[in-house]
């Protein structure tokens, strides 16, 4: 619709003042599509977007309340509290930037923090590794090379896990492809298996050793189940190892399985004998007291069964410290991610509240979170009442 030529130079006085609002948004709004880098973008959107729609509102907001002065009463006060807030809206910005920078600083700290912790972790593990045999040594007294046997056990478990793997590995894995549908083999089944079959030689020469001081203690619950670990531990190795290499070794006699059965189940007794009379015998004891973090003699010594509810207690409040300090961290680090971006939104709802009940609302700028209260306390302390009550 059409404006007479007597009102156009009259309507062009009366919005002069907002008039250049909106061809100030099509330049921010070209300024910040325009293409560029991802960093570029990331960087232009992050700093410069939320005080860019901050003084959008603001300028909107002021302007727009000049049409309301002459209709407001204690016009000083407003005009004051307008530029207040504008100076709130200056000083949220800047805290708005110093938190991003602050947000940034501390996740490069904890990145820094998180590596060296690493690398320190690292150190230690290897000075401890090398000077494992020394510490076992001295822990060792009269026993002082112990730490050679105990090395001797551990290339001796390695050795025998390894043949042990290379003797499963095919039959593991007709046995996977059978399961899976005749799926290809994973390429970490032998390390998978290994893994698996070394822990079980380990197992079973700290099995011995307990069995022998169960023995000497005469706790015949304990007898019977390391008994029934090693007859396992012989079986499985019987069938897999041992059977195989007695029949390799005598290729002209044909044995029938149970003679085969037999002489493997020989030449593993054999073996696990000759092995621990000649170093398993003083390895194990040291290889416990490492696992168990003991001394040697009170790995030797007997003790007294101890209910199996327990272990996990310390484990349990270790963990309920460690999701207490995660969500102190958390809520810290969400106050300086949240705050900065509240800090312009709470400025440009200042603005609003001022044009519409002629006050602030928030205080600025917030030091943290718990400072943002909620709306219903927010309503409470706006007392937004008419002026005239109505007359009952």
């Amino acid at each position: 619709m059409s404006v007479p030529e007597r009102w156009q130079e009259l309507i062009e006085l009366v919005i002069a003042p907002i008039a250049w609002i909106p061809r100030m948004q099509e330049v921010l709004l070209g300024f910040f599509l325009a293409p560029g880098t991802p960093w570029a973008v990331a960087a232009r959107y992050v700093f410069l977007g939320f005080p860019a729609l901050l003084g959008v509102a603001a300028l909107w907001i002021t302007l727009l309340s000049l049409y309301t002065l002459p209709f407001r009463r204690s016009r000083v006060r407003f005009v004051s509290l307008m530029l207040l807030a504008w100076w709130d809206a200056a000083r949220a910005v800047t805290l708005y930037w110093g938190g991003i920078v602050r947000v940034a600083a501390v996740a490069v700290g904890w990145g820094v923090s998180l590596v060296a912790l690493g690398v320190r972790l690292a150190m230690e593990s290897l000075q401890r590794l090398a000077t494992t045999p020394v510490v076992m040594a001295g822990r060792g007294g009269a026993q002082g090379g112990a730490w050679v046997a105990f090395l001797t056990l551990v290339v001796w478990c390695v050795v025998e896990a390894a043949a042990l793997t290379y003797a499963t590995v095919p039959v593991v894995a007709r046995a996977l492809t059978g399961v899976s549908g005749g799926a290809e083999e994973s390429r970490f089944t032998a390390g998978a298996l290994y893994t698996f079959l070394l822990l079980l030689v380990l197992g079973s020469f700290a099995c011995l050793q307990t069995l022998i001081a169960a023995v000497r203690a005469r706790e015949l619950r304990l007898v019977v189940q390391m008994a029934v670990v090693q007859l396992l531990v012989l079986t499985f190795e019987v069938l897999f190892l041992y059977r195989p290499l007695a029949q390799a070794l005598t290729p002209d006699a044909k044995l029938g399985v149970g003679t085969a059965i037999g002489l493997g189940a020989l030449a593993w007794l054999a073996t696990r004998g000759a092995t621990w009379f000649l170093f398993a015998r003083e390895g194990t004891v040291p290889m416990l007291a490492f696992l168990e973090r003991r001394s040697e003699a009170e790995t030797l010594a007997p003790r007294a069964w101890t209910p199996p509810t327990t272990w996990w207690r310390p484990a349990t409040a270790s963990l309920e410290r460690e999701i207490e300090w995660l969500h102190a961290r958390g809520e810290e680090l969400t106050g300086y991610v949240a705050l900065p971006a509240l800090q312009l939104i709470a400025a440009a709802l200042n603005f609003g509240l001022l044009a519409v009940a002629s006050r602030p609302v928030f205080q600025l700028p917030f030091k943290t979170l718990r400072e943002i209260t909620e709306t219903r306390e927010l309503l409470t302390t706006l007392h937004l009442l008419p002026r005239k009550q109505p007359i009952l």
